[in-house]
């Protein structure tokens, strides 16, 4: 099932995407929620129901379905899961940390295959398809980060990783945004990502339940446990192709992932969890191999009017432009003590 957020009549509004056309949840049955955060708060109720109508309204079962669809590609999408809970970052990818860590001429990190971690990110930055808001430090290499995300839909502590699959409600897309000279700067004091990440996340540009991908499930790399699936990543900017990876080669699943951040603490519905930068998904890393390769490499790096646009196979394309806010305020200028 394939679920999206957009606007109408001003409101958000949760419906089913089949073929093209977005079919309001409560329009198609009155005890389904009307809105994403209702849907994951009723989750284990509503689910079985959801999963259902789905079936009916692809194999064309629903009266009068096609006179009351709403166009997704004329649709103003917000992101998915518009309000989420939290919102945490994982490092599942060992490509690309092994690849980040070569290119600055240091070791790889032996606890990187001992644990999966993560971070917290700003959850109220959190926005779908469309203008990513910049200001003029953020233009100090920006970049684009390439990930997988998922969403819980039920509560939960100190969950098993065996377990933990049952808690995602589904996946999307993440374009996790980074403040390059910000991000490095204040993580000199081992403090952060803070200001180098809080001013966007993108996730969208729909849900998708784990029921439409078990076509792409494969075996999970010996060692580890939960769910792994044969999607590809893919990205590009102003047309070009700069990345691709596959979701198949996270070396942390989300699950492990899931317990980790379960451990201690409470998991509620909304929660969203991303996976870390695949392998070539930034700008970050593909620079830094560019510049070993070639010292004459020209680095490349976000600039205002860029359309960033990225895919996983089953997940549909996310689309934004980046777009300058009209402000010379800047926050790397009031640094002291220089």
């Amino acid at each position: 099932m394939k679920l999206v957020t957009y606007i109408r009549e001003d409101v958000d509004q949760l419906a089913i995407l089949v073929d093209g056309q977005l079919y309001n949840m409560q329009e198609l049955h009155p005890e389904l929620p009307t809105t994403m955060h209702m849907f994951l708060q009723m989750w284990e109720e509503v689910i079985d129901l959801a999963i259902h109508i789905d079936a009916q309204l692809k194999a064309g079962k629903m009266p009068k379905m096609n006179t009351w669809g709403v166009p997704y590609e004329s649709a103003q999408l917000l992101a998915p899961v518009p309000f989420p809970t939290s919102c945490r970052d994982g490092y599942a990818f060992r490509q690309h940390v092994a690849t980040a860590r070569r290119n600055r001429k240091v070791d790889m990190i032996p606890e990187f295959d001992q644990y999966p971690i993560f971070y917290f990110t700003n959850h109220n930055a959190i926005q779908g398809p469309g203008d990513i808001l910049c200001m003029p430090d953020h233009f100090r290499n920006l970049d684009f980060e390439l990930e997988a995300a998922i969403v819980i839909c039920k509560r939960g502590r100190n969950i098993p990783a065996a377990e933990a699959d049952g808690y995602i409600g589904g996946y999307m897309i993440m374009n996790d945004m980074s403040a390059r000279v910000l991000q490095m700067e204040e993580m000199k004091l081992n403090l952060g990502p803070a200001k180098g990440k809080d001013f966007s996340t993108v996730i969208g540009p729909m849900l998708v339940t784990p029921d439409e991908l078990e076509p792409y499930r494969i075996p999970t790399k010996d060692g580890h446990t939960g769910n792994q699936y044969n999607l590809k990543m893919r990205c590009w900017v102003n047309g070009v192709q700069v990345s691709e990876g596959n979701m198949g080669d996270m070396d942390w699943t989300f699950a492990e992932i899931v317990e980790r951040c379960a451990y201690g603490a409470d998991l509620l519905p909304g929660d969203v969890i991303g996976s870390g930068t695949v392998g070539t998904g930034c700008f970050l890393e593909l620079n830094g191999t560019g510049k070993l390769n070639d010292p004459d490499y020209k680095e490349q790096w976000l600039q205002p009017g860029d359309v960033v646009e990225m895919e996983i196979d089953g997940l549909g394309r996310l689309k934004n432009t980046i777009v300058a806010e009209e402000s010379d305020f800047s926050i790397l200028a009031q640094k002291k003590n220089v």
